[in-house]
């Protein structure tokens, strides 16, 4: 049972980390039940975790997890710079295992197993590793590319060689150069690197996906929300085939797709990791309630928190989610805790942005999006104040002034906040800033974060994104 499950890994883990730094530090010893942990062991963000981190890369052994990790998993973004989450030897093996239960399930649920007869392509970062004191660092896509199993091995492109160049543009080039005549039957990656190389594709062949690759059938998605990209990427193929959506982090694997029949991600909750939930109205108090699994809501938002086998304890990933079903326990990733706006006390999330879009697209079915982001716009030249939506469109919708106010509509009927700000006339409806098609990857080109597993947050509360994609202003 998934209550059980969940307490008896906190119990295990505990255990297993009592003589660590850390489990000194914070009396594992002391902890009888998850009451006594919740008062040992507090929220932290990576900043908090960061001096036992320097530790462990100063060479210290036994500080958050008993010896040393095998990997430190590399991601971008905060007020030091990188951030270092430690993969152990234990921790790995989840990784790998929840990818291949996810395939596995797909093949039980829907009887196709002959993709696996043919080629499979990755689209990942960089599997060259570095070094970070003396534990192997790279990102974790490249980190895991090295785990794929023998009976995938063999049938997976692009090869060792041209993963391994860092700079997208010519890695998407001589990845094209090695699939393009070969029976591609399965793609990973993250959606708006994938339409990139599909792009690509259209335009060197003049051919849709599917007359390229006839076999393709079943395409493995995470890192952002597919809806939105969906259109376009089933436009491009030429018709709509299979999909997973995988809910992979560095800090471990989360969740996956495991029907076909519908958005719900099934939590892993027998992968060595105890999870926590804290509302997201909470998240920044100073005692948030902090729940176990067998006391979440349907339909709340939470922020979602890890202690896993990897030495991560009160580790907050900053993602929030949703749970969708209690039996089985599935969830949607609705956003990140710190993406979201609230110059005006609005607090908007990514969730309700792709909703409203969502719903505007399927009221103008010719238009077709790119990719988008929003800011606030508080000191404008003139007028109220409002919310910002830079859309790259491929497409334009019929009538954008129409298009805008069904957008504005929406949020409205999502966000109760957003819509007494709007008729007590604090902010105006929003406006779009339309970009040009490539705006976004050439963004991303110009901040060095071109392809890989690198995205734009869907929303920020400030206008540094913002100012910036000016320059692709139409």
């Amino acid at each position: 049972m998934p209550v059980e499950t969940q307490h008896r890994t906190l119990k295990k883990l505990v255990q297993k980390a009592s003589s660590t730094a850390f489990g000194k530090d914070h009396q594992f010893e002391a902890i009888t039940s998850y009451d006594t942990f919740k008062k040992h062991v507090p929220i932290r963000d990576y900043e908090g975790l960061k001096p036992y981190v320097d530790r462990i890369i100063a060479g210290e052994r036994d500080i958050l997890w008993p010896g040393v990790p095998l990997y430190f998993a590399k991601t971008s973004g905060t007020t030091s710079g990188a951030k270092f989450i430690p993969i152990s030897k234990d921790s790995i093996k989840h990784h790998i295992n929840a990818a291949r239960d996810a395939l596995l399930n797909y093949i039980y649920e829907t009887g196709n197993s002959s993709f696996l007869d043919k080629n499979l392509i990755f689209l990942s970062g960089s599997p060259v590793l570095d070094k970070t004191g003396n534990i192997l660092t790279g990102r974790l896509s490249g980190i895991v590319n090295h785990h794929v199993p023998s009976y995938l091995r063999s049938n997976q492109l692009p090869d060792y060689k041209t993963n391994c160049i860092e700079d997208w543009e010519e890695k998407l080039e001589k990845i094209i150069e090695q699939t393009l005549s070969k029976p591609m039957s399965l793609i990973s990656g993250i959606p708006p690197w994938v339409q990139m190389y599909f792009d690509k594709i259209i335009e060197k062949t003049g051919k849709g996906i599917q007359e390229v690759f006839p076999h393709f059938s079943l395409f493995v998605h995470g890192g952002v929300n597919f809806r939105p990209y969906a259109d376009k990427l089933y436009d491009s193929i030429g018709r709509k085939i299979d999909t997973i959506e995988t809910y992979p982090a560095s800090e471990g694997f989360i969740a996956f797709q495991d029907s076909q029949h519908d958005d719900g991600l099934l939590m892993c909750l027998n992968s060595d990791m105890f999870f926590e939930f804290i509302p997201t109205e909470e998240y920044f108090n100073e005692n948030p309630t902090r729940l176990s699994i067998e006391d979440v809501e349907l339909g709340k938002n939470y922020a979602l928190i890890i202690h896993s086998n990897a030495g991560l304890w009160g580790y907050s990933i900053g993602d929030t989610i949703k749970f969708v079903s209690k039996d089985p326990y599935k969830i949607v990733v609705t956003g990140r805790i710190k993406h979201f706006i609230s110059a005006f006390g609005e607090h908007v999330i990514a969730e309700e942005i792709e909703k409203s879009l969502i719903h505007a697209l399927e009221q103008y079915s010719e238009a077709k999006v790119a990719e988008l982001t929003v800011a606030p716009q508080v000191n404008p030249q003139e007028g109220l104040p409002y919310h910002e939506w830079f859309i790259a469109f491929e497409k334009r919708p019929s009538d954008l002034n129409k298009f805008s106010e069904v957008l504005d509509q929406k949020l409205q009927e999502l966000n109760p906040y957003y819509k007494d700000l709007i008729q007590g006339k604090i902010l105006k409806r929003l406006v779009i800033t339309p970009l040009a098609s490539n705006a976004f990857e050439s963004y991303m080109k110009s901040i060095g974060k071109l392809g890989g597993q690198n995205k734009v947050p869907r929303l920020s509360n400030d206008r540094v994104i913002a100012n910036k994609l000016y320059e692709w202003r139409l």
